[in-house]
């Protein structure tokens, strides 16, 4: 960000709560540009028993992952979760429960990830290209990102 919202005069840094922002020079203004991560809901979607990952349009073809999305004014992350399942996957969400929160600083974000167990006939929004249904015991963590939602639940389930 270069120029204040309030007042469009530029930016400057400055050093504020121990951290360098982005300030309004114009005391008057007291513009501070915070970059706060923004919450990003993710769900693990159970369907009979098998795990939905998805590909977004834009990823490379065998790259699939969680449903994700961001959360919206005026809805609890639970609500929030089951509105991106029913938008991404036609899905009806019956119950969703915390996995847990991760960071994902590459993108100044914070990850609420929750197994979702849903019910529906799949059909996919305009935003993803296919999906896959997965045996849990067929699935593979990756080191960042939902990635870490999944591993930890892996490590939850019964054996």
């Amino acid at each position: 960000m270069h120029f204040c919202p309030r007042c469009a005069k530029s930016l400057a840094d400055r050093g504020i709560a121990g951290r360098a922002r982005r300030v309004c020079p114009d005391a008057a203004c007291g513009y501070v540009f915070w970059d706060n991560p923004l919450p990003v809901l993710a769900g693990l979607v159970e369907r009979d028993g098998l795990v939905v990952l998805a590909r977004n349009h834009a990823w490379p073809e065998k790259m699939f992952g969680l449903v994700t999305g961001f959360m919206e004014r005026d809805e609890t992350p639970e609500e929030g979760v089951a509105r991106e399942v029913n938008e991404e996957l036609g899905l009806i969400v019956s119950s969703a429960s915390l996995i847990g929160i991760y960071p994902f600083q590459r993108k100044n974000e914070i990850i609420l990830a929750y197994h979702v167990v849903a019910e529906g006939e799949i059909v996919l929004n305009e935003e993803l290209a296919e999906f896959r249904l997965i045996p849990p015991q067929k699935l593979r963590p990756w080191d960042f990102g939902t990635g870490l939602a999944i591993r930890d639940w892996l490590a939850r389930r019964p054996s």
